[in-house]
């Protein structure tokens, strides 16, 4: 097990920076592009854990990818075109993503498909999407409550279907996206808002992708078993990932940082958005439009007061990932923040909801937590004098990095476990703060 020490916090800091493509985006893009007809050439994939873990389950489909230089080459078989054999073992490792988002593209398997992965991936919730892959017609088994390992068998009468997506979930919405490309006719979507990248992706490529947004759902149709071309596409920098050096910016002394060509699709800005309302001044510049995706500069500087926030719920769904670094903003706003509604927080990589508020406590910040909300009684003099220890939060990549920026903000010395977890999403990590400035 590898542990990192921090004991000083960072000195200021004036620079700019790139941060790893979207590791949604990226995993999307690998996933379509198998489904392609030709070569596609992807630009600004991250070679993180869960990008690998996808590249070597479409390998084991038969997908011939490889990388030169900075493009990652996918040779596509058309809809359907994976090459399935007896007895495929594919394992996800800790990405949920292209766990979900595959199995809607093995809705044709002639033979079981068993999807694995590791010990926090096997925990996750997968009956959201069994369900509504039953109803395509696929089939499933699994000893373990519906949830990884799990086999699916495809079936060739595969019939669209209407469904209701009443989580808010992008990846549930996506795996059936991806099913109904492979399904004859027309198959209708009622999808509580989420993130759109997937349908935006579609678009791009002109595929048969009809998307009504209304005030509190999108309605989508997908005309299924229409054949395309390959592509290509540079993936946008990840704004979970700028949302770590955003705050650490903020709570830094006398900072100033510039993130470029980072994805401000509105369906991922909801981080921004809540923390604006804190009062910070992050600004966009340099906004462009590049394969579908909104993309800007991110600017921001160092501030030292912060308002608390009775968080809108409607925002949730928008910045579901960057609530572990919001509350740490939250902790030192002057007054009582209050977050609702997140047990989605709990059926993550970890229980996050549980595990920050035992991290905060310890920090010695007040709060009054339950499964699906939480109250943060800020301090806006909080500085941190004693010794911090982080384990036990399987390996979650998102709590190490929250942790980390919250070491280099707030001092105190931290010993923080699983040092290498951040790399399943995020591997510049460390190397964007050793720029920045900080000598671990």
């Amino acid at each position: 097990m590898v542990k990192i020490l921090i004991k000083k916090k960072i000195k200021n800091f004036n620079k700019v920076i790139n941060v790893d493509g979207d590791k949604s985006i990226s995993i999307r893009s690998l996933l379509i592009a198998s489904q392609s007809y030709g070569v596609c050439k992807i630009k600004n994939l991250p070679k993180s854990e869960d990008i690998l873990s996808t590249i070597n389950g479409l390998k084991k489909l038969g997908i011939k990818i490889f990388f030169k230089k900075k493009t990652c080459f996918i040779h596509g078989n058309g809809l359907n075109g994976f090459k399935y054999k007896k007895n495929i073992i594919i394992d996800a490792g800790n990405s949920g993503t292209f766990a979900r988002l595959l199995l809607g593209l093995l809705v044709r398997t002639p033979y079981e498909v068993k999807i694995i992965g590791d010990r926090s991936l096997s925990k996750r919730d997968f009956q959201r999407i069994i369900d509504p892959l039953n109803q395509f017609g696929a089939k499933f088994v699994s000893s373990n409550n519906k949830k990884l390992p799990l086999k699916i068998l495809g079936s060739n009468y595969l019939r669209p279907i209407n469904y209701f997506e009443k989580k808010g979930s992008a990846q549930c919405k996506s795996s059936v996206i991806f099913a109904a490309l492979n399904t004859p006719g027309k198959t209708i979507i009622n999808a509580k808002k989420s993130r759109n990248h997937t349908e935006l992706f579609l678009k791009y490529l002109n595929l048969p992708l009809k998307v009504v947004s209304k005030k509190k759902i999108d309605l989508i149709e997908v005309f299924g078993e229409k054949q395309f071309k390959s592509f290509e596409y540079i993936v946008p920098g990840d704004i979970s990932s700028s949302a770590f050096f955003i705050v650490l910016t903020l709570l830094a002394k006398n900072s100033r940082l510039k993130i470029k060509n980072v994805n401000i699709n509105p369906s991922r800005t909801g981080f921004i958005k809540i923390i604006n309302k804190m009062g910070a001044k992050v600004k966009f510049i340099n906004k462009k439009n590049i394969c579908g995706e909104q993309l800007a500069d991110i600017c921001v500087k160092s501030q030292k007061n912060f308002k608390p926030i009775h968080c809108p719920i409607e925002l949730n769904s928008n910045a579901i990932d960057e609530f572990l670094i919001i509350f740490l903003l939250a902790s030192k706003a002057s007054g009582i923040s209050y977050f609702r509604k997140l047990e989605e927080l709990n059926k993550k990589e970890s229980p996050r909801l549980k595990i920050v508020s035992k991290i905060l406590k310890q920090m010695g910040v007040k709060i009054k937590a339950d499964d699906c909300s939480i109250k943060i009684f800020g301090n806006p003099e909080l500085t941190i004098k004693k010794k911090i220890f982080i384990k036990n939060y399987h390996k979650d990549h998102r709590i190490f990095m929250t942790s980390v920026i919250a070491a280099l903000c707030l001092g105190g010395e931290w010993v923080i476990e699983d040092m290498e977890s951040y790399k399943s999403s995020f591997p510049s990590f460390i190397n964007i703060l050793r720029k920045i400035g900080y000598i671990f």
